[in-house]
């Protein structure tokens, strides 16, 4: 179950869980039914805006880690398969290994040139620094 599908469930359930609990109140309450379900009305907004919010930037996440992969691949020299891409949050981490220094260099910059990388996080290790 994808992860807005996942979302908009736990909305419909808390939305019916809560018309549920204001219905079966039983306090003798100042506050009206119709208060209180403006008030669960306005919480399950909030929920499902955050909810939507998570699931943007998850969304989002996903599309700048194709774009980093895509563009290392298209960078000659950089081997793309030794080279793994997880971004979080608008930042990118890097991490895998590359033949030189300058390659390693190179694949950082390339991450950070992609519009929307807030930071990159390089885990690179060149092949002369792991086998020395």
């Amino acid at each position: 179950m994808n992860k807005t599908t996942r979302a908009t469930l736990f909305t419909a359930l808390f939305m019916g869980t809560a018309l549920a609990a204001v219905g079966c109140d039983q306090q003798n309450s100042p506050e009206t039914t119709g208060q209180k379900l403006d008030r669960v009305a306005d919480k399950v907004a909030s929920n499902t805006s955050a909810a939507a919010s998570r699931t943007a930037e998850a969304m989002d996440d996903r599309a700048l880690t194709a774009k980093v992969k895509a563009a290392i691949l298209a960078e000659p020299g950089l081997k793309s398969m030794q080279i793994g891409v997880e971004t979080h949050e608008a930042v990118v981490t890097l991490s895998g290994s590359v033949d030189s220094a300058p390659l390693k260099d190179r694949a950082k910059q390339i991450a950070s040139s992609i519009a929307g990388v807030r930071d990159v996080v390089d885990n690179l290790v060149t092949r002369s620094a792991q086998s020395g």
